[in-house]
């Protein structure tokens, strides 16, 4: 059985002074408080995604957590929701910002869009992404329930991308909760159960607290999933007001803190 990795999606945030951060914390402290007090060794890098990586912000990461801490990076919005013809400079750009991590950057996340179908320019670009990234783990993420078919999941498998497993709101034509492998990686992402998904601000939609008994659903298929693969990442994104650290911290005391 390979390890679990329990975090969040992302750390930085006001609005967790005072829910799990204490009053007056300073920014830098965050990520070493993080680890050391509310006791997750993994972090999804979510500020990537809205802006380049730079090599100053992943040595200072590095330099603040242990050697044992795993960080997975979500791609910039540049090559998943907003591309264009610069994309190969992108690339370049991301993987130079990214580079002081070393051994620990554990995975990639592709996130794309609702609007993301499985269309054949789509899935050729998924091979351009193998193609630029192959040196790292990757991991992607569909939100629309199009790909949840076995030709995408078998192609997946072929790329060597681990499959993103979501639990979001059920609302049609949004991918449902679908414990798969398809790589050495196993990830699960939880985004919280607001049904205002569609109409909500960022901010707000994933405004949600999972109970500890919709949590006891999941013990089974991620111990499955463990059981196969060599690490499996869990990570939380319902960050408002600190939802995620408090829902991670819950599900680690519920799976034992097993390795």
């Amino acid at each position: 059985m390979g390890s679990i990795r329990v975090g969040t999606s992302g750390f930085s945030f006001d609005d967790w002074v005072g829910e799990v951060y204490p009053a007056g914390i300073k920014k830098q402290d965050m990520l070493p408080y993080y680890e050391e007090v509310l006791g997750f060794k993994a972090l999804e890098v979510n500020y990537t995604y809205y802006t380049l990586p730079s090599k100053r912000t992943m040595e200072s990461f590095a330099r603040r957590t242990s050697r044992d801490f795993c960080f997975v990076v979500k791609a910039y919005k540049g090559m998943t929701h907003e591309r264009e013809n610069t994309a190969k400079e992108q690339f370049k750009a991301f993987r130079d910002g990214i580079s002081p991590l070393g051994q620990s950057m554990k995975a990639l996340l592709f996130q794309f869009p609702y609007a993301f179908l499985p269309t054949k320019e789509n899935t050729d670009y998924l091979k351009v992404l193998h193609d630029e990234f192959c040196e790292f783990p990757s991991v992607v993420e569909f939100r629309n329930t199009k790909w949840l078919d076995d030709r995408y999941v078998d192609m997946l498998r072929e790329l060597s991308f681990g499959y993103c497993i979501v639990d979001e709101p059920k609302l049609k034509g949004l991918l449902p909760f679908h414990p798969v492998l398809t790589s050495d990686t196993g990830y699960f992402r939880f985004h919280g159960r607001n049904k205002a998904w569609f109409r909500e601000p960022m901010e707000v939609r994933y405004n949600y607290l999972y109970t500890e008994q919709e949590l006891k659903e999941f013990i089974p298929p991620i111990r499955d999933i463990a059981d196969k693969a060599k690490t499996t990442f869990v990570f939380f994104n319902n960050c408002h007001a600190g939802k995620a650290a408090k829902n991670a911290q819950m599900l680690k005391r519920m799976l034992g803190d097993r390795p």
